[in-house]
């Protein structure tokens, strides 16, 4: 199984409905809700990746403009992105709402691996590079957490400009926020698991997991601009899905960045089952 998935449709709608309900679940341990009808605003409690809104769980209706923007203008008085995901098979009619609102939509391969597929041995890599689950108290873990954030500023799979020196100054920057604190609190709790690949003590890619019983999903995984093109997004992957595997989970599930980091993830044994989407203000 391999590149796109060859799931009957009752086998995919039953898959979408679980990944929906982790959806709704995954948020919760960090963030709060508001009701918006159709929409249900996550609000982050304290500092680190902000959340969105999401299509109600188990809402029967269509999305209506008036819904979109009465969340957004919450979010301003919030002062958190506006912004809204959702899966596009499972509420089609969405975009078009979004879109009339203002918002631009991005579309991403939503990549499913299949119980049925192997777990994938993790790469080699060379350099002197060595790859590892992070743990609580890990001296790598600030690195490990700000390196995605410089590689989601530079994207795509070409070799950038911020290297050891930008990370390390983004590690200095972090210093005393609290995000090492509650990211090393969500580990000891077995919410999050921390993969990383790691360099004279420093982590130059990164990512995470983040299981909800038999499901998890592998997010933010981030290379280190300068150091791409060495393997080392699809190792943290495959050593991301060993962990995930080791902990019980069934389905495990990601969103590519777009069709050239889906075919990366293809290599192990990831299938697009569907269409992740992101709205948010134009650049």
């Amino acid at each position: 199984m391999r590149g796109v998935s060859t799931l009957e449709p009752g086998e995919r709608d039953e898959l979408l409905e679980r990944l929906e309900d982790y959806y709704d679940a995954v948020p919760r341990s960090g963030a709060r809700t508001e009701d918006f009808g159709a929409l249900t605003l996550f609000v982050r409690e304290g500092q680190g990746w902000p959340f969105y809104a999401r299509p109600t769980r188990g809402w029967r209706g269509e999305v209506t403009a008036a819904e979109v923007n009465r969340v957004r203008v919450r979010q301003r008085e919030l002062g958190i992105p506006e912004s809204f995901e959702w899966v596009a098979e499972t509420a089609p009619a969405l975009r078009a709402v979004v879109e009339r609102s203002g918002l631009a939509v991005h579309a991403h391969p939503l990549m499913v691996l299949s119980p049925d597929v192997p777990t994938p041995e993790v790469p080699n890599v060379a350099g002197g590079v060595a790859l590892r689950i992070v743990g609580p108290d890990d001296p790598v873990l600030p690195s490990a957490l700000v390196v995605p954030h410089l590689a989601f500023a530079d994207p795509g799979t070409g070799v950038g400009v911020a290297g050891v020196a930008e990370l390390a100054q983004a590690v200095r920057a972090a210093a005393g926020d609290g995000s090492v604190e509650r990211s090393a609190a969500r580990i000891r709790a077995g919410l999050t698991s921390v993969a990383a690949a790691v360099e004279d003590g420093r982590a130059l890619c990164a990512g995470q997991h983040q299981p909800v019983g038999k499901v998890s999903e592998i997010v933010g995984v981030g290379t280190l601009p300068a150091a791409r093109r060495r393997g080392l997004g699809l190792a943290v992957t495959a050593a991301l899905v060993a962990d995930a595997r080791s902990r019980g989970v069934e389905t495990l599930f990601l969103s590519a960045g777009d069709d050239d980091v889906a075919r990366i993830y293809a290599r192990l044994g990831f299938c697009s089952v569907a269409t992740a989407m992101i709205a948010e203000p134009a650049a």
